[in-house]
């Protein structure tokens, strides 16, 4: 059983001015070399080099960590521009292997062109001077989002369960790393390796919570930024409590997307012959399983995995069939062995920059309130998202939140599916809104979690693909249907 609830788990890993000196462009770039062997690729070799960094930019003479930084070199030298800086969200996600993946997926010739792809274990990940906060598989913790209350004593019990893992975290925090894990010091690291590549400007290309760390590096440094790309937006530099409620209003916007999927294929799972009734089919499902759980799954479970399962319509089968599966009291797929391995890096660091970006509340009775407004406002997830997380119970943040930066040059691309289950169309809203000016949105018809390279969408990509090679933003926002 605990084999299968990390398979579970598995499928949720994969969301102010600087205080330091400008720095100067280097005068010699970096020694590149082979990259380490667990770095995996499908179509490209990248090589990789360590770019040291202050732990703390504050005090940029102290102790210094190393950055594992990985390169697709330009294909086209003669056509180069310069470098495209990539981050595949998270916080807690490797982007060393991110060159490969979008190259593999058909980023665009001009874009591979134009630019060095520049992937990056930031600070805290992977190879980059990695934490820890001692998660175990036999733990039982849930990972990046709070688990479903079922009703108000479930928001205590979690409450205290939040407490412990905080408290974890804090002891496992030997070497004080952890405190320095935060949005603002990861766009400081991020133009510490622009400078040390040798360049004027760099350009980015962030998912998820790299829109956050590509907004806060764009408000940071303004004018070092170049063509900056945002997709699937969280709505800020940085994610609190408002923005993890959304999560729930992504879900009840996709989930129509999945229910009539299914109810096309009732032949197939029997879970319903129309959208309404397959919505009816989930609440029954996660129900019964909060009365009785099947194969180590619980509701708290399924409605998680339920969850994951709308970041793309390739994930539906799956889906479908595990709710078959759970409806029939049957066994649930055995998982790989790396779909069982631990998370602790991912979700140690998840949990470091969310709780040192932003001054979460410590009031339990905030949360209880929460979760019983978005219990009714969210049926389907608005308890789970609205519940208490471990930042509650986190020290104060070593400052404030980057402010979002709208006097900047216009240079800020927004892009956004209309129906996306983590990152819900408001969060590009409420982004574009910041940047004022700087800014144009792109709202795609689509469903799921990604847009440029990972969607389908030709306007979408065409789009974005003028302003990453030839700096064309659009004149104003855009709908791509």
């Amino acid at each position: 059983m605990k084999r299968r609830r990390a398979a579970v788990l598995a499928v949720m890993i994969g969301l102010t001015s600087s205080v330091v000196t400008p720095t100067a462009v280097a005068e010699e770039g970096p020694a590149w070399g082979p990259c380490p062997a667990d770095v995996k690729t499908e179509t490209v070799v990248l090589e990789c080099t360590t770019i040291p960094v202050p732990l703390d930019h504050a005090n940029p003479d102290g102790e210094r960590i190393e950055l594992l930084v990985s390169r697709l070199a330009s294909t086209n030298p003669a056509k180069r521009r310069g470098v495209l800086m990539l981050n595949p969200g998270g916080p807690g996600g490797s982007g060393l292997a991110f060159p490969d993946f979008l190259a593999s997926r058909g980023m665009p010739a001009d874009v591979l062109e134009s630019y060095d792809l520049i992937g990056v274990d930031t600070r805290g990940i992977g190879h980059s001077a990695p934490v820890s906060c001692g998660f175990t598989s036999e733990q039982g913790y849930l990972g990046n989002i709070p688990p479903y209350a079922v009703d108000d004593a479930a928001v205590l019990a979690q409450a205290e369960s939040a407490k412990r893992v905080a408290e974890q975290c804090a002891a496992h925090d030997t070497d004080g790393r952890m405190r320095h894990l935060s949005t603002a010091n990861m766009a400081r690291d991020l133009d510490r390796i622009r400078a040390a590549l040798g360049e004027e400007k760099a350009s980015f290309l962030g998912y998820s919570y790299g829109s956050a760390l590509g907004a806060a590096y764009a408000s940071m440094f303004p004018e070092r930024s170049d063509r900056i790309v945002v997709d699937s937006n969280i709505g800020d530099t940085h994610l609190d409590h408002g923005g993890l409620r959304r999560y729930a209003l992504g879900f009840e916007e996709t989930f129509p997307d999945f229910a009539q999927w299914a109810a096309e294929r009732h032949e197939t799972y029997g879970l319903g012959r129309t959208p309404e009734e397959v919505r009816e089919t989930y609440f029954r499902l996660a129900e019964r399983l909060d009365a009785a759980p099947v194969n180590g799954i619980d509701g708290r479970l399924f409605r998680l995995a339920t969850f994951a399962g709308l970041y793309g319509k390739t994930k539906y089968g799956l889906t479908a069939q595990a709710w078959q599966s759970v409806s029939n009291g049957g066994e649930t797929p055995e998982p790989t062995a790396a779909e069982a391995a631990p998370t602790d890096n991912q979700w140690s660091v998840f949990l470091a920059v969310t709780c040192n970006d932003f001054d979460w509340s410590g009031d339990v009775q905030t949360y209880r309130r929460a979760v019983a407004e978005d219990r009714e406002r969210y049926p389907m997830y608005g308890a789970a998202s609205a519940n208490i997380s471990p930042c509650a119970f986190w020290d104060a943040p070593a400052e404030p939140p980057v402010a979002v930066d709208d006097k900047g040059p216009e240079n800020v691309l927004v892009l956004q599916n209309l129906r996306d289950p983590v990152t819900p169309h408001r969060g590009g809203e409420l982004l574009d809104e910041k940047f004022g000016d700087r800014s144009r949105l792109v709202s795609v018809e689509g469903s799921g979690h990604g847009v440029y390279v990972l969607g389908d969408n030709a306007c979408a990509l065409n789009t974005t693909t003028n302003f990453l090679v030839d700096g064309e933003l659009p004149e104003q926002d855009t709908s791509c249907r």
